[in-house]
């Protein structure tokens, strides 16, 4: 995707990042990325390979066309490169809630702050633009700096499942965070979704 692309399609964009749609164009990153064990390590799934015909299937289905889930593509602000994935899976607008994943699926953007900036952007969509009020998440203790990412956009432990996650060998908590509308401050779209002012 080229720069005139992504700032053509982003629907929320921040100093570093920004928060487009999945294009069918994206396939070969989103391959890539979840063809890789390091990006694996700690997804909570024990690491697979992925056959063309399973990763086609599940881009299509869950990515593209998946309707209890909203992805977007992560990119460089100043390049346009993808660079991972964010998003919100079963959601329930009754209830107003949802679950919260990310992936920084290019290994040179880990540590910049990109996972930060995207969860916040992530969780500016979902409180300022579809109204609901609890976001949920879950993260692997060996994750720190998913977890330290995540404390930094808004999260906040609630609990632990402990030692349930097999990584390399060994077994990890599985720690569940949280954030509210209440506790969140709009950073782009509640100066974008207001009603207008008298004239």
């Amino acid at each position: 995707m080229s720069r005139d692309e992504a700032a053509r399609n982003t629907l929320v964009r921040g100093t570093n990042v920004g928060l487009v749609a999945v294009e069918k164009a994206d396939e070969p990153d989103y391959r890539r990325w979840f063809s890789d064990l390091q990006v694996q390590r700690t997804s909570g799934v024990p690491p697979k390979p992925w056959s063309d015909a399973r990763f086609e299937g599940f881009f299509r289905d869950a990515v593209l066309l998946g309707e209890s889930a909203i992805w977007f593509t992560v990119v460089e602000n100043s390049t346009g490169r993808a660079v991972g994935f964010t998003g919100l899976r079963d959601i329930d607008h009754r209830a107003r809630t949802a679950e919260y994943f990310i992936t920084i699926g290019e290994a040179d953007c880990r540590g910049k702050g990109y996972g930060t900036e995207a969860t916040i952007l992530t969780l500016d969509y979902a409180f300022t633009a579809l109204g609901l009020h609890n976001i949920l998440l879950d993260v692997m203790s060996a994750s720190l700096g998913g977890i330290r990412a995540y404390e930094k956009a808004g999260f906040r432990e609630i609990g632990r499942r402990r030692e349930c996650e097999l990584m390399g060998g060994k077994l990890y908590d599985m720690v569940f965070m949280e954030c509210l509308s209440t506790e969140f401050v709009s950073p782009v779209l509640g100066d974008i979704l207001k009603p207008d002012t008298p004239r």
